[in-house]
């Protein structure tokens, strides 16, 4: 159906030079892209469809039509990140090495553009991807003489695929409207997919892991010998789900059940929604949050207010009254200009002024 659903699209933008063919495409390739990624290339790639032996959808042949290389994505992924799933300082996901999103996080004055870092990499979510895949920045910060060879393979690997991937879309599908009269429509046809599918795939990873209540990990409260159970549990609070309808579970690739995802990585999408009320009744049972909400509130919980907060020094928005707006300006100026030995002593400064706050304001209310 995708397959079918993509073509039919692209067969429609050959006359996209009529601006309703051009939405009716354009829609319909958008569709079939969110698809391809979210419902089958996840979830094929977690080996969700290997037990049927089709070479067609196996975790080990697929590759999708994304900038990210599928054997580099199963590595961050399904190796790391599910393994060490919210684990602050093991876990690459927690804002992808450009997003501050827990307080145990350092603050750097990076993170002051956080709001509209989130913005660029959303609208860029597949090229985000693949240079978190290959831990660009890590990588690029070393002499190249102590770059290690895998990284430089796979580096290779990435940009083969992105020349691909922009040369179907971008040269390809548009000289083959150019009879038509329908390059230029084209052209705009396919980044405006790839826009949608970006945007609309960012939204949802971001609800499944970062809204406000979902629980992340100090390192040093990981045992190392930690149990499968205890494993379980750093699933069950690390993850949030997103309520709503079959067709809206069906375009999230099912991600819209996190958790259970989390539980059961490679346990075939379309049972998520089936074991989804025996998950919560075993949080209900102990007395866990089962975090679930709609999409619109996911969203605003895990991409503005947290975001902005985040973006500056702990304790920063907490102490800052209108009458004391100079001083902190200047600090937070100083924090942002000055080296490493001045942000640490500023944020001592900071989290004292939280607590003095807290105590006086528990004086006056007993009082």
């Amino acid at each position: 159906m995708q397959r079918k659903l993509e073509l039919g699209s692209r067969a429609v933008l050959l006359g996209s030079a009529l601006p309703p063919l051009w939405v009716l495409g354009t829609l319909g390739l958008s569709i079939a892209k969110i698809l391809e990624n979210m419902e089958i290339g996840h979830n094929v790639m977690h080996g969700q469809w290997d037990w049927m032996r089709d070479p067609k959808i196996h975790s080990t042949t697929w590759e999708w039509d994304n900038a990210s290389t599928a054997e580099g994505w199963k590595h961050s992924h399904n190796e790391i990140h599910h393994t060490y799933t919210n684990i602050v300082g093991k876990d690459n996901d927690l804002g992808y090495g450009i997003m501050r999103i827990d307080e145990d996080q350092r603050w750097h004055p990076f993170h002051l553009g956080q709001p509209l870092w989130n913005f660029i990499n959303a609208c860029f979510f597949e090229y985000g991807i693949a240079a978190y895949d290959l831990e660009l920045g890590k990588n690029l910060s070393m002499p190249k003489e102590k770059r290690s060879e895998r990284f430089k393979a796979d580096l290779a690997k990435t940009l083969k695929k992105i020349r691909q991937q922009a040369t179907k879309d971008y040269v390809v599908h548009p000289a083959l409207g150019l009879p038509f009269g329908a390059t230029l429509p084209i052209l705009g046809a396919n980044f405006t997919a790839n826009l949608v599918r970006n945007l609309w795939s960012h939204s949802v990873i971001m609800c499944g892991h970062f809204p406000e209540g979902v629980e992340t990990f100090e390192r040093k409260s990981i045992p190392a010998d930690e149990t499968r159970g205890q494993w379980y549990l750093r699933q069950m609070l690390g993850s949030a789900n997103i309520s709503g309808s079959k067709a809206m579970h069906l375009m999230t690739g099912n991600l819209s059940h996190q958790i259970e995802h989390h539980l059961f990585p490679d346990l075939p999408s379309s049972r998520y929604a089936e074991i989804a009320p025996k998950v919560e009744a075993l949080f209900d049972k102990y007395d866990l949050n089962y975090h679930e909400a709609s999409l619109p509130k996911q969203v605003a919980s895990a991409c503005t207010a947290p975001r902005r907060r985040l973006s500056l020094p702990n304790g920063f928005l907490a102490t800052t009254t209108p009458k004391n707006l100079p001083a902190q300006a200047k600090l937070l100026w100083a924090m942002s200009t000055k080296g490493p030995k001045i942000r640490r002593a500023a944020q001592a400064r900071l989290v004292q002024l939280e607590k003095r706050q807290r105590t006086e304001k528990k004086a006056a209310a007993a009082a």
